[in-house]
């Protein structure tokens, strides 16, 4: 690979954006970088959709081949929206809105699976450990308004409850699990803090299936993350390199460069990309719009003494 192209990828590395995960994200697109000689032109999206189209604009001023990366999927939707518009590649990391384009284009891809199916499965493991009546705390959100209605539609009834009033609204609906729809540390951590101390709502379980658990440090609580039940001797590798502590968001960062690199290499298409990543063999698609992978490695989880527990597959 000619040690002249040059990536821009876009986190976010600062609030109110979920800076753990951006770190997460740069750290695996970096070890992806030195292995396949790629120079990374890292900008901070602060998860502003506005911020991020500046850095979009900015880097494709300074030449760089193609874009990848983002992780909040308000962002990650203006991001694809402006690379179509000037005509650069965009390799989505790790947002999952579904609709990531209002137009379809070849600009654009993805390598995260769609909210839709993700949600499905942890409405899946819902339902398997038998909660049907679920309540649902969301903030004002074109991402969690989605989320909501993907619930709506594999879960027998979803109560929706006010971030001021959690518990009382939650005693008196008769739900026995709530979801988080909220983003972390505030006001994700205040709430499980007084579900958890609340006598009438011990039985309750508590779920977010974004992941705030992961970045909050949150026991017990079931979350989504995209990684195989076990790693290919490639993925174990990369483990190694990013260190025992990574997230299944670095392991997204790895897989973009190294898309990317393909993509350099072959001079072609998403439709000819076939290349394989940590976590599979990764080919594309044409879905919504855009190149997607179908599909990676979806997990339930949740954190216990510091170890994650796997709960259902999907």
């Amino acid at each position: 690979m000619d040690s002249d192209v040059r990536v821009g990828v876009l986190a976010p590395l600062s609030l109110p954006g979920w800076a753990a995960a951006g770190r997460q994200l740069v750290a695996g697109a970096e070890v992806a970088a030195r292995e396949v000689g790629i120079e990374l032109v890292v900008r901070d999206t602060r998860a502003d959709p506005v911020a991020a189209v500046a850095a979009v604009d900015e880097l494709v001023g300074l030449g760089v081949a193609a874009l990848a990366g983002e992780y909040h999927s308000v962002v990650a939707r203006a991001v694809a929206g402006r690379a179509a518009e000037v005509g650069v590649p965009y390799l989505c990391s790790s947002a999952v809105i579904d609709e990531l384009v209002a137009e379809a284009t070849d600009w654009v891809a993805r390598i995260a699976p769609v909210q839709s199916r993700g949600w499905r499965v942890f409405a899946e493991y819902l339902v398997s450990i038998g909660h049907e009546r679920v309540a649902v705390v969301a903030q004002a959100s074109v991402y969690w308004a989605a989320g909501v209605r993907i619930l709506r539609e594999h879960l027998r009834e979803v109560v929706e409850v006010s971030v001021d009033s959690v518990c009382d609204e939650l005693a008196e609906s008769g739900a026995t699990a709530l979801l988080l729809l909220v983003g972390t540390p505030e006001p994700a951590v205040p709430i499980v803090e007084a579900v958890r101390a609340d006598g009438r709502l011990a039985d309750v379980l508590i779920g977010a299936p974004a992941g705030q658990p992961e970045w909050a440090g949150l026991t017990g609580i079931p979350f989504l993350r995209y990684l195989p039940e076990e790693l290919s001797p490639l993925g174990a590798r990369v483990r190694a390199e990013l260190g025992e502590d990574a997230s299944f968001v670095a392991f997204e960062g790895y897989d973009a460069i190294t898309v990317l690199a393909e993509l350099f290499r072959t001079n072609g298409s998403w439709s000819t990309v076939a290349v394989e990543g940590s976590r599979g063999p990764i080919t594309f698609e044409r879905d919504q719009g855009i190149w997607q992978w179908r599909w990676p490695a979806i997990q339930v989880v949740e954190l216990e003494a510091g170890q994650f527990r796997i709960l259902h597959t999907g």
